[in-house]
């Protein structure tokens, strides 16, 4: 009985194989935008409520193709005192902190009131956005790149 010939199997790997790198801090500083859609001016009569409560969206979208953990936080001060000067200062009412998971490409709407007690311009601009990648053990999120000030003009009426 004849014994079946033997072939040499040839294992190749492709040279132009993508090897996962690691998402360097500016691509992970970067995973989620940011927009804030408010009225440009708002007007208020101060003297029938003291307190002018304007609605704020926060939109979120995710830009990876990955699962992003995503935290807000609202309690972030403005510390100059020439931003204080300039744009006054606000609180956001409600929750001041926020945790969620983003999929890839996808665009999150957060409802926001920002609280104001005179009238003046102010800044809105001052969430935190901190993101990492759903799937790797860190013990911080990066933060995300602020926009532009998102200007507000309350007005008394």
């Amino acid at each position: 009985q004849e014994l079946p010939e033997m072939v040499l199997l040839k294992f190749f790997r492709p040279e132009n194989t993508p090897v996962p790198a690691r998402p360097t801090p500016e691509q992970l500083s970067n995973l989620i935008k940011t927009s804030l859609h408010y009225p440009e001016s708002f007007n208020h009569s101060f003297q029938q409520k003291s307190l002018c409560l304007v609605p704020v969206t926060l939109l979120l979208s995710n830009c990876s193709q990955a699962v992003v953990d995503v935290m807000i936080d609202l309690r972030h001060k403005t510390a100059s005192p020439e931003a204080l000067e300039i744009h006054g200062s606000f609180t956001w009412l409600g929750q001041t902190q926020y945790k969620l998971q983003l999929k890839s490409q996808e665009v999150y709407s957060l409802q926001l009131k920002a609280c104001f007690v005179h009238t003046g311009v102010y800044n809105l601009g001052t969430p935190r956005v901190f993101a990492k990648l759903a799937d790797q053990v860190t013990l911080f999120e990066t933060s995300q790149q602020n926009s532009m000030p998102a200007l507000i003009i309350i007005n008394n009426i």
